[in-house]
Order: structure tokens, then C-alpha cells, then sequence
């Protein structure tokens, strides 16, 4: 293979990694910005009601979950502090 082709394949090859860590970021922000949309939703229900229903309190609990493992399906390094906030709110 041409010496040019395989420079040119090297750069393709670094900036596809590059838009890879660019997505995980992007997915991790928005998964952050999702969780705190749930923990808005449940302070309003409160405020509102006098307390989140526990049929709307199980399914943000599961909703977490999902939102924490398809945050950490993309990213090389699990976010300690998200899984602390997520399941530290009360």
C-alpha cells in the first residue's frame, strides 16, 4: 500500500477516535442534563402534590438506572460522582 494512503488512513483513523470521545462527552452531558430533568419533574410533583407519586418514584429509579449504563456504554472511564448524584437525591 502507498505510503500516502496509509498517512491518509492513520488521519482517518485518529480523528474517528476523536469524534468517538467527542460523542461519549456528549452523551454523558446529556445523560446529566436527563437526570436532572427527572429530579426537576419530582421536586415540582412535590411542591405541587405534597410528594412524588411512588408509581412516578420507581420509574425515575429505573429511568437512572438506564440513563447511568448507557453513559458509562460509551465512555472508558465510569463517572464516580454521576452515580452518586443520581441515586443521592432525595
Amino acid at each position: 500500500m502507498d505510503d500516502s494512503i496509509k498517512n491518509e488512513l492513520e488521519e482517518v483513523k485518529k480523528e474517528l477516535a476523536e469524534i468517538r470521545e467527542l460523542l461519549a462527552d456528549l452523551l454523558f452531558v446529556l445523560a446529566v442534563q436527563a437526570t436532572e430533568a427527572i429530579q426537576t419533574t419530582e421536586n415540582t410533583s412535590a411542591l405541587l402534590r405534597g410528594s412524588v407519586p411512588e408509581s412516578c418514584r420507581t420509574a425515575h429509579v429505573r429511568l437512572r438506572e438506564d440513563i447511568l449504563e448507557m453513559s458509562e456504554k460509551w465512555r472508558s472511564v465510569p463517572s464516580k460522582d454521576l452515580k452518586k448524584h443520581l441515586f443521592g437525591h432525595e
